[in-house]
């Protein structure tokens, strides 16, 4: 079984697996259609907001269903950062630059190949929570067996 069975291999419906994607895209484009974002001062950040954002799109893509290769993830974010510098370029004080377009596509391309070929990161990013204090087989609130009343026995008549 290669890593691409044992990434979508969940016991939840696939459709649900493209629901973090879909909303990051919805993000995006959401982002991307104001005149104005709210960014500190320092330059250059908005590249690594671009690297990371979109490194993040890529993983949730390739963790989806419906990829069975590396590189399709990256492809498919690839276009997507590129026609949302298109989006920019009909928003009034946006514009379009070449270098938020490479930072898309080269934060995918780390991030997809981080989780494809090193075992370590895709742990880290598949480790689940145990929080302490939840008890998935237990149910708040449920009467226990001791405290449930016994059947009545049936009587039958002749």
């Amino acid at each position: 079984m290669g890593i691409e069975n044992k990434i979508t291999a969940s016991p939840r419906p696939p459709y649900l697996r493209w629901l973090y994607p879909a909303a990051l895209a919805v993000m995006v484009v959401v982002a991307s259609g104001r005149s104005q974002v709210a960014a500190p001062g320092i330059v250059g950040i908005d590249k690594v907001a671009h690297f990371l954002v979109f490194g993040l799109l890529a993983t949730l893509v390739f963790r989806a269903p419906g990829f069975h290769r590396w590189w399709g993830p990256i492809a498919v974010v690839s276009f997507f950062g590129f026609s949302d510098e298109m989006h920019q370029s009909f928003t009034p004080g946006r514009s379009v630059e070449f270098a938020d377009w490479m930072a898309d596509t080269l934060g995918a391309t780390c991030a997809v190949l981080l989780y494809r070929f090193w075992p370590g990161y895709r742990r880290f990013l598949e480790f689940r929570l145990r929080l302490p204090f939840v008890r998935p087989s237990v149910v708040p609130n449920a009467p226990s067996a001791s405290s449930l009343p016994a059947p009545a026995a049936s009587v039958t008549t002749p």
